[in-house]
This record gives C-alpha cells, sequence and structure tokens, in this order.
C-alpha cells in the first residue's frame, strides 16, 4: 500500500541523504572499492537485522539509492534498479545511471566492483523498479518504458545503447511504477498500477462513490503482457493479460512457469467510510494477497476487498458493500495466500536453489515494505516472510524469515531499512533489497549451528 504523496512528504521531513559513486559521460559509473571503508557499518547494520538459526546474512552492498528490485545473472553478478521515488523527492539520487550492477569477484559475500549505468537523473529520468535478467540481456524499467541491455561474454555492464523494448506505459498517479517477470518462453509481464486507492469519484475523500464501471481497468490496475524479443512495442489497453489487481509490486514466475504476483490492498476504510469502519477495523482490513496470475482472469479491485476473517472477498464500501455483502464479488478470482493488513508486500521471489533446507525449496519469499497507515496499532511490516507452498497454493502459514530492518522506528520515514527487492543468485543465497538506505544483504545457510542474529 503505497504511501499517498501528500502524507509521504509530511512523513519525510528530515531524512538523510544517500551517497554513490562517480559519474561518466556514458551514462556508468565505476565505483569498484567504494565499500572498502564500510566494514563497521555494514557489521552495526547487519545486526540489528535477525534470520532464523544456521542462516547468516551479511551486508553485500550500501549506500546505492532507491534500491528496489534485484535480479542475478546466470554468472552470480546481481543487478538493481533504483529510483528516485514520487512519494519522497527530497533524498539526493546517487550520481550515475540508475541500474547498478554488483559483482563479488573473490566471493568473500561483498560486492568489490560496483557500477551504475542506464538513464541518470540528470537527464531528468526517476529511474524505475522493474529489472529482468533473461538471454544475456538485463530488462529494466526506466520511467514509462522497458529497455533491454544486451551484455558480452563476461562483461559487467553493457558497452552499447539499449533496446526499447515497450514504450508509453503510464507512469502518473498513484502507482506509477512497473515491476516485470520474464518466463522461460521470453512472455515479459508488466505491472500496471491503479491511478487511485479505489475508484472513487474523489479520490481517497470520504464517502465518495466509486465510478461505476470503473473505466481506470481499461488502462490500469492490472498485469500486461509483451515479448521479450520484440522491440518498439507500444502500450496499449488491448494487450491486458489479467485485470482487478490495485498494485501488484512484487511479480514473479516458478520454476513451472506459472505467474504469481502480490497485491497491495486498498487503503483508508475508516477513513473515508467512518459510519462503517473504526479504525481498529481499518488497521487490520483488507489483507495483503499472493495471487496465482491467470490469462482473463478477474481479481476484483476496485469492486472487492479480501477480508481475512470471513476468508473471502467482500463487497467494497465504494460500491455498497456494509462488510457483509459478497454480490459480484463470488465471480472474483481469490488469493492463494494473505499477510497481514498494509504490510505492503514489494517482492517476491520463489527460491529455486538447493542451497537451503529441504523445506524452502519452491516456497516464495516475500519482502515487505512496511505499513504507514495501521494506526491506533502499531505500525508492522518492515521484515521478509517465507510462504511454503504446494500444488499453486499455500501449503502452510507464512513465518518471519527476516526482521529488524526497521531498527527502534517502523515509520516510513523514521525506519533504518525498508526491504524492497529479493532475488535468488544461481549459487542459492538470497539477496535482500532496500529502498530506504540503499543497502543489499546476502544471506546464505551456514547449518544448524550457526547462532540466530540478536
Amino acid at each position: 500500500m503505497e504511501l499517498p504523496t501528500r502524507l509521504a512528504l509530511l512523513l519525510v521531513l528530515g531524512l538523510g541523504t544517500a551517497c554513490g559513486g562517480g559519474d561518466r559521460e556514458s551514462g556508468a559509473a565505476d565505483t569498484t572499492g567504494a565499500r572498502a571503508d564500510a566494514a563497521g557499518t555494514a557489521a552495526a547494520d547487519t545486526a540489528s537485522v535477525s534470520f532464523p538459526d544456521g542462516f547468516r546474512g551479511t551486508v553485500f552492498a550500501e549506500d546505492l539509492g532507491g534500491a528496489r528490485h534485484a535480479a542475478a545473472s546466470p554468472a552470480g553478478d546481481l543487478y538493481v534498479n533504483t529510483w528516485r521515488s514520487p512519494y519522497d523527492t527530497t533524498r539526493k539520487v546517487p550520481a550515475g545511471g540508475y541500474v547498478v550492477a554488483l559483482r563479488d569477484s573473490d566471493r568473500d559475500g561483498r560486492a568489490e566492483e560496483i557500477r551504475r549505468f542506464g538513464p541518470t537523473s540528470e537527464s531528468g529520468s526517476r529511474g524505475g523498479t522493474g529489472i529482468a535478467v533473461f538471454r544475456g540481456a538485463v530488462y529494466v524499467e526506466a520511467d514509462s518504458m522497458i529497455l533491454r541491455y544486451r551484455l558480452s561474454d563476461g562483461a559487467l555492464v553493457p558497452s552499447g545503447a539499449p533496446d526499447t523494448i515497450v514504450i508509453g506505459l503510464p507512469a502518473s498517479g498513484g502507482h506509477p511504477m512497473h515491476p516485470i517477470a520474464i518466463d522461460s518462453a521470453g512472455n515479459l509481464y508488466v505491472n500496471l498500477g491503479s491511478d487511485t486507492n479505489a475508484c472513487q469519484q474523489q479520490d481517497r475523500q470520504p464517502e465518495s462513490r466509486g465510478h461505476q464501471p470503473c473505466r481506470e481497468l481499461e488502462r490500469r490496475a492490472g498485469i500486461w503482457r509483451f515479448s521479450a524479443d520484440r522491440t518498439g512495442q507500444r502500450y496499449r489497453p488491448a494487450d491486458r493479460y489479467a485485470t482487478g489487481i490495485r498494485n501488484a509490486v512484487g511479480l514473479a514466475v516458478t520454476a513451472g512457469g506459472e505467474l504469481y504476483a502480490t497485491q497491495h490492498g486498498r487503503d483508508q476504510l475508516a477513513q473515508n467510510w467512518p459510519k462503517l469502519f473504526d479504525w481498529q477495523e481499518s488497521a487490520n482490513l483488507p489483507a495483503e494477497e499472493l495471487l496465482r496470475i491467470e490469462r482473463g482472469a478477474d481479481y476484483g479491485w476496485p469492486y472487492c476487498y479480501y477480508d481475512p476473517g470471513q476468508g473471502k472477498l467482500v463487497l467494497a464500501p465504494e460500491y455498497g458493500g456494509d462488510k457483509q455483502k459478497v454480490g459480484q464479488c463470488s465471480e472474483k478470482r481469490g488469493p492463494v495466500a494473505v499477510f497481514p493488513a498494509h504490510w505492503a508486500p514489494n517482492a517476491l521471489a520463489f527460491y529455486t536453489g538447493t542451497a537451503f533446507p529441504e523445506k524452502y525449496r519452491g516456497g516464495a519469499f516475500i519482502a515487505f515494505h512496511g505499513s504507514w497507515n495501521r494506526a491506533p496499532e502499531p505500525q508492522e511490516g518492515y521484515n521478509v516472510v517465507f510462504q511454503p507452498m504446494a500444488d499453486g497454493k499455500a501449503s502452510g502459514e507464512y513465518e518471519i524469515f527476516a526482521d529488524g530492518f526497521a531498527g527502534a522506528r517502523k515509520e516510513p520515514g523514521l525506519s533504518e531499512h525498508r526491504p524492497s527487492g529479493l532475488a535468488v543468485g544461481p549459487e542459492g543465497a538470497l539477496y535482500i533489497t532496500d529502498d530506504q538506505a540503499g543497502t543489499v544483504w546476502r544471506v546464505e545457510y551456514a547449518g544448524a549451528a550457526t547462532a540466530r542474529r540478536p
């Protein structure tokens, strides 16, 4: 549940800035060795993040800026897309391109070579969230485009200009980011988040009814499918693959080729409908969702929301809902797993490696960015959970896998770190990115004797 811009600006006052490496005319920046003197800081940060017994997390890189999603290459290099958040325009963007390439040449769990390429803030770009590595190239979201950067054998960064794969993606309103995923057949899936919270006639205003029908669904609030192999594709409403998804920030494809997404549920039930919901109910509704995405399926937004207490989709108040009515929601597609309200699931990765214990194989890791609107209850999330999966659905309760990122304050503008991206490396390690301080953690399994960090 991404933060509304006006509220975000109030919360981020006083935030520090992130520092980065140098700049080159080509847009690629080389920061090799820039982290060599940061060992003390890394140790202090890592000590605040806890992992299950047997797992060890170390800081792989720091100060990358707004580090969003990540993708690992078959050779073990890590690529991170960064952005200048529309919800926080106060922090300085590191110089150089928004795409960060990281290489751990000596395999000590720390990136020695850090280079930047791609669009720059100096050129007016705001970067992006989505990133994928596919067939020897890095695919990145850059503002309203999806670009492809080809890599020559052994190269960490591209030497030439990118190919433009998709242009014209909507990049305004409440959810301008475009997470991506690519399956083995070369299908490129792109999230287009909703422009509004709940398709109200007056967005986020008390007792404003919903548009009927919600025309926004024709152009946003769903998953679009393109080809990863074709250049010059233009966004068209006709290319929509699935609909009724408010904001699928996490997208991932399983080893078997199935597409899944995490949905940010709607906000402000009590604020917008005070006669129907109290603040405690609003803090715990609706559930965040893990969705199995199928072509042509409708997942219910804005007409429906998922009530975890009732275990079903119910009709939204904007469309005549009274907390009990189901109505048209009986025809919508429900989630395969649910999580507490307002945790903000920002990344999804299925564990395809073999280095972790058997129970993790084929399961889903989800990075939760953290809540801003759970008052009067404490803000929550700011963690990474593991969801066991079998036969396309949850096979058990989720568990907290990594926690402590926020530090002393679980607030969007005051937390130390906010998990935002996940990637599984070819060696089986899990990488976790943070868009608050620009940190990347590398998590490996070291054996049952490893003590849990405090």
